[in-house]
């Protein structure tokens, strides 16, 4: 009978994470793409190990498994996961924790000053052969000494306040799990009370994961007390939005624009609203998909098996159940 750890690799990662297993034969490694249940209750029954990108993992898929001891996560959220399953099932949950704060934070810089300068609507015009209209192009605006706020302050925020800083914004930081000193020690300023802050901020951009308590967290009421030069950017969880009330935000014109890089359902449906309003500037879930961010991810994911297995992974790794 093997020795071997049985490892599900559950949608596959980049290969230089999967050469993290040539150095440790003690594993046995399965990859699946086809990510329906039937097939992850097949796989998964006899997995000592599996690593998970953003396909479901259900309950009844956890349920089938008898020796899974680790579910690892390729990127910070997890709401993809059975929590209340895995617990129950004394299952550790992973995740990539230092592999795309940059990236992202990168993003969110790219969409903002996108947004702000309206690019799309300047290049369009010069290819157009429409320079001569450029006095009669809709105004753009600075980010300059602007208030930015940003929603959740792990390593993620902690990566954009590093960049906001450096286009001399002013930074405010709304997360109840961090303390003043800690946030202003980076720069910024802690925000208490979110619906009285909210109506001085340019740009508010969400960093938090995706719970009873952040579900539509932005909605009509809350978008109609900002300012109508506010850009709102979420790189975090679909859901924390209200999709339709940033759609009817935008269309009356209650907001500068928005920068959308997650749905509350992926891909979103057809009849999404933010599909078709030009106002916001989309993209498909690719907030750290950067070539560089894709290596790191997929190593740490893969470390973090390995790590967990050889008894020395980092424990800020694992959510806490």
């Amino acid at each position: 009978m093997s020795d071997k750890k049985k490892i599900l690799v559950i949608q596959k990662v980049h290969d230089k994470g999967m050469e993290l297993f040539k150095n440790h034969p003690n594993f046995e490694v399965d990859v699946t793409d086809d990510v329906s249940v039937e097939n992850l209750k097949s796989k998964i029954k006899d997995c000592d190990g599996a690593s998970i990108r953003i396909a479901n993992l259900p309950g009844e898929v956890i349920e089938e498994a008898k020796n899974l001891k680790i579910i690892s996560r390729h990127g910070v959220g997890y709401d993809n996961i059975d929590l209340k399953k895995a617990k129950e099932k004394d299952i550790k949950i992973a995740i990539t924790a230092n592999a795309n704060a940059v990236t992202v934070a990168e993003h969110v810089m790219f969409v903002l000053l996108h947004i702000a300068k309206r690019k799309n609507l300047f290049d369009k015009t010069v290819r157009d052969g429409n320079f001569k209209d450029r006095n009669k192009l809709p105004k753009t605006i600075e980010i300059w000494k602007k208030n930015f706020l940003i929603m959740g302050f792990g390593r993620i925020g902690k990566a954009l306040i590093k960049r906001c800083l450096g286009f001399e914004m002013n930074v405010f930081v709304y997360d109840p799990f961090v303390e003043k000193e800690a946030i202003e020690a980076l720069g910024g300023k802690k925000v208490e009370d979110l619906n009285q802050s909210i109506t001085d901020m340019d740009v508010v951009s969400l960093h938090m994961p995706l719970n009873d308590k952040t579900k539509n967290l932005i909605n009509y009421d809350l978008l109609k007390t900002m300012k109508k030069n506010c850009i709102l950017i979420n790189a975090a969880r679909g859901g924390i939005i209200h999709e339709r009330d940033l759609d009817k935000a935008l269309n009356e014109d209650l907001i500068f624009g928005a920068a959308i890089d997650v749905f509350e359902k992926e891909p979103p449906e057809n009849d999404n609203p933010l599909i078709k309003n030009e106002k916001v500037f989309l993209s498909p879930h690719t907030a750290a998909f950067t070539d560089e961010c894709m290596i790191r991810m997929g190593m740490e994911t893969i470390q973090n098996i390995i790590d967990y297995f050889d008894q020395k992974i980092d424990k800020s790794k694992i959510v806490k159940l």
